[in-house]
């Protein structure tokens, strides 16, 4: 009796050390076979609503939930220049449901905020997708006594100290364009950063600040209802959405130049079979026209790099902002 006792233990014993092992591969394999997504995804977005940063994170959020078929969820977590959202992630499960949207400006300036912390953009995260990119405008309230680029320099040479800027934080893109123009003009301007470019939107409406740096989807609803006038365009061509605003050169700031491009981002221990999943899905999503349309329409140039190319495009950039660190154009005061 005792052995048949022991034999069927035993028998018993290896059915659930199989039945275990089994569940552990299909978990590990769950993301491989379909299982995931099988809950809401959340974008984090580096910003408060109502900059680019945010409407490109709704558009992809509309693309990513029809690919998947779960509902995916925009979260704003504005504030320390995209820190707080960057950690949030960061501190995430590495499980695909969290993810980052940001510009560049909020990746490559935490090093240089923060150097303690030893953040490594290029490492830290794993880079998904990258959505698009998008030039510069340059734009002045509509009381601000300007015509064009020529004559705003010559006000601002003579109201020094007089012309106030926002931006979405230190040392993001709106910062750094402003900041690059007053050098090469010799204009004397003031910053302001705000937690993110829609709290500076509304201060710059109400004429508490004088010009601002942002790409074409922040400002176009003000652009056609004439409450702010633009001056100039990053980039060697004109929009097509803005036909009559002159590029930078012609404009008579050539060496002005200013792009945002913004990207999405898991943590950094995501399996890489599950970032390509959600890389694919997400290519799939902007090849859908109506959501190339919805990104031309503020100002966007699609580029769709995946991540190997958008870890390039961050080390690149990372020795430009070493560079004008150097050169005084970014400053953290």
């Amino acid at each position: 009796m005792l052995t048949k006792w022991c034999g069927l233990g035993a028998l018993n014993l290896c059915a659930l050390c199989a039945g275990l092992a089994l569940s552990l591969v299909s978990a590990s394999g769950a993301w491989a076979q379909g299982a995931f997504p099988n809950k809401p995804i959340r974008l984090i977005v580096a910003t408060v609503p109502g900059g680019t940063t945010d409407l490109i994170a709704r558009i992809a959020a509309d693309g990513l939930s029809q690919q998947t078929g779960v509902s995916v969820v925009v979260e704003n977590r504005g504030g320390a220049t995209g820190s707080l959202a960057l950690d949030y992630v960061m501190k995430s499960p590495a499980d695909g449901y969290n993810l980052l949207v940001a510009a560049n400006g909020n990746l490559l300036i935490k090093p240089f905020m923060d150097k303690s912390s030893g953040f490594d953009p290029a490492t830290d995260l794993s880079p998904v997708f990258i959505t698009s990119d998008s030039p510069h405008l340059i734009v002045v309230g509509k009381n601000v006594p300007v015509a064009d680029m020529r004559s705003f320099v010559a006000y601002g040479k003579a109201n020094p100290g007089k012309i106030f800027y926002g931006s979405a934080g230190l040392g993001t893109q709106p910062h750094i364009s402003v900041s690059q123009l007053a050098k090469l003009t010799g204009m004397q301007v003031t910053h302001v950063p705000y937690k993110g470019l829609g709290s500076a939107m509304n201060d710059f409406l109400g004429g508490r600040l004088q010009v601002m740096s942002t790409s074409l989807g922040t400002v176009l609803p003000y652009i056609k209802g004439g409450e702010v006038k633009v001056l100039a365009v990053s980039g060697k061509r004109r929009l097509a959405a803005l036909p009559d605003v002159p590029t930078a050169a012609e404009a008579g700031v050539p060496d002005w130049s200013m792009s945002a491009w913004f990207g999405i981002f898991a943590h950094k221990n995501t399996p890489p079979e599950l970032v390509k999943l959600l890389n694919d899905k997400l290519n799939l999503a902007f090849e859908d026209p109506k959501i190339r349309q919805k990104v031309f329409e503020i100002g966007g140039e699609l580029v769709t790099d995946g991540p190997a190319a958008l870890v390039e495009r961050i080390r690149a950039e990372h020795k430009t902002y070493v560079q004008l660190f150097k050169e005084g154009v970014i400053t953290l005061e």
